[in-house]
């Protein structure tokens, strides 16, 4: 049965849907199967993995919104091991839709019970909100993973985040875990990068992850391809970086 691994920070620019996508394509080459469900209504994995959001027939919004199942959102990449279930801006309307539902924190954990065991790992890139998609994720997840920017207000917002996961924990999904806490655009050069590792260290023990991901050029052009940086620069330092975090986050599962 897939564990279920919701990518969320509500603080947009962090690198969120970055590590989705090259984490989901890292650990799909080291043979584990992987579905990364795009949730976020900017649909950026989707054009991250090459997927025209415009063509796009059944998305994340049909599924959660209970107007399809899982299986037929679900789209074979050309990236090896990885499934990808897209979005588009459909999504962006569907917590008004939901809000009335019964269950509706359920909604998405639901729709992907079918297939869980047609996988390893499931991804759920989140949108930069704690809304009810969010919380969907949340209360479909069996630990949640927080990338953090190295700049000053790293961790601004991530009280609110950690209370409303508490509050989740309480009331809909008891068994969720803090997966870990990866550091992005990190520049060990500068003495602020350093501050804000203590001060993640501090705020997250033991859950900081020793990979850091830099910033890189060919990180950030991969996605106008439509590829993963692995399959767009595997040399590059950006790759190195997600292969690294691939590894150290399949070693945690397997200790």
């Amino acid at each position: 049965m897939a564990k279920t691994v919701a990518i969320l920070n509500q603080k947009g620019g962090v690198g969120k849907t970055t590590t989705a996508v090259n984490l989901a394509a890292c650990v799909g080459a080291r043979g584990r199967r992987v579905l990364l469900a795009d949730i976020d209504p900017q649909g950026n994995s989707t054009s991250g993995y090459g997927v025209d959001k415009r063509g796009v027939k059944v998305s994340s919004y049909d599924v959660i919104t209970a107007r399809a199942g899982a299986a037929e959102a679900i789209v074979h990449t050309a990236f090896e091991n990885v499934d990808l279930m897209p979005a588009n801006m459909n999504l962006a309307g569907a917590e008004l839709e939901i809000i009335d539902v019964n269950g509706r924190e359920r909604l998405l954990k639901n729709a992907l019970i079918p297939v869980w065991e047609q996988y390893d790992y499931i991804f759920l890139d989140c949108p930069p909100s704690l809304g009810l998609i969010t919380l969907n994720a949340l209360t479909a997840a069996d630990t949640f993973f927080v990338p953090i920017q190295c700049e000053y207000y790293a961790l601004e917002g991530l009280s609110q985040l950690m209370a409303t996961v508490r509050q989740i924990k309480r009331l809909y999904n008891p068994y969720i875990e803090l997966e870990g806490v990866l550091l992005t655009m990190y520049d060990g050069r500068l003495n602020l990068t350093q501050q804000v590792v203590e001060e993640v260290k501090r705020f997250f023990p033991k859950k900081v992850y020793a990979t850091t991901i830099p910033r890189n050029v060919r990180l950030s052009e991969a996605p106008s391809y439509g590829e993963p940086i692995l399959y767009f620069d595997k040399k590059s330092t950006g790759a190195a970086a997600y292969i690294a975090l691939a590894q150290e986050f399949l070693e945690k599962q397997d200790p």
